[in-house]
């Protein structure tokens, strides 16, 4: 079972969530997917044993073929070519490798097929364990911007066996979607404030877009009760709630798992994966 764990806004608790629903479940494993600022590293400390790199597809010119007749900056639709021709048949093209998505498409489609593959670096998948949960984390290299494809590179490590906890990006772009595709539970943390509420819904309206089912964790619970108010309207199942205490937020300050904090909540998590398994 593949369940990821993503919220509207940043700052609701979402990592807090995972690192204590993976440490519930013994031989789970927990996947970092919030590549340009992953931080589940501080709550596991886990043990790196392996080091991967994550390459995008790049195109190389064959200038002994090319004729710089511009198609491939034509059919580029980032715009991550241009063609600069200077006579006829002198000319250089350039590429702005932080526009390239790698999609190929100058590659099949040049006329002189001049253009070939090549790769360049554009992230990392960090690879251990750590309290006894299989940890990978996704890495986006300083000033790159394919965080999906780094993503997607961290779930095809998912095991096929036993619970996958994905630690998803802050918001509803690009990244969040790459994470919460192909799971079978999405699991919303929010906070009970109105920007919590707005981003909550904007999170629930991706899961249903993309027919994830989906159960709500109202972290620093008090006695609003507006996020509750919007789940009965939506038939939407609120699992757990987490109160608001400086306990628990001076444990979070010191990189200590909720669950080591205050064991009691073990329980707690277990029970919350025991009700998706039910709505499953």
């Amino acid at each position: 079972m593949k369940i990821a764990v993503l919220s509207g806004k940043g700052g609701t608790g979402k990592t807090t969530i995972a690192v204590s629903l993976a440490l519930s479940l013994p031989g789970s494993q927990l996947i970092d997917c919030d590549v340009e600022e992953p931080n589940v590293h501080l709550f596991l400390n886990p043990e790196i044993k392996e080091e991967k790199v994550v390459n995008t597809l790049v195109p190389e010119v064959d200038y002994e073929k090319c004729n710089f007749c511009g198609y491939c900056a034509k059919i580029c639709a980032y715009n991550a070519l241009s063609v600069l021709k200077f006579g006829e048949k002198e000319g250089e093209i350039l590429l702005f490798n932080h526009l390239c998505h790698g999609c190929g498409g100058c590659i099949l489609l040049c006329p002189e097929k001049a253009m070939k593959e090549a790769t360049r670096p554009v992230g990392v998948l960090r690879i251990g364990e750590g309290k006894g949960i299989k940890f990978v984390e996704g890495r986006l290299n300083i000033s790159e911007v394919l965080a999906p494809l780094v993503i997607e590179e961290a779930k095809k490590l998912a095991q096929e066996d036993g619970v996958v906890i994905l630690d998803a990006p802050p918001g509803t772009s690009c990244p969040a979607v790459a994470t919460l595709k192909e799971t079978d539970f999405a699991l919303l943390v929010t906070e009970p404030t109105p920007f919590g509420l707005h981003d909550l819904e904007l999170a629930y309206e991706v899961a249903k877009a993309l027919k994830v089912p989906a159960g709500v964790v109202i972290n620093k619970a008090g006695e609003d009760d507006i996020v509750e108010e919007f789940c009965s309207s939506r038939n939407l199942s609120i699992l757990l709630k987490i109160p608001f205490k400086r306990e628990i937020a001076s444990a979070y300050a010191q990189g200590i798992p909720l669950v080591e904090a205050i064991p009691d909540y073990k329980v707690k998590f277990q029970e919350l994966y025991n009700q998706i398994r039910g709505m499953l």
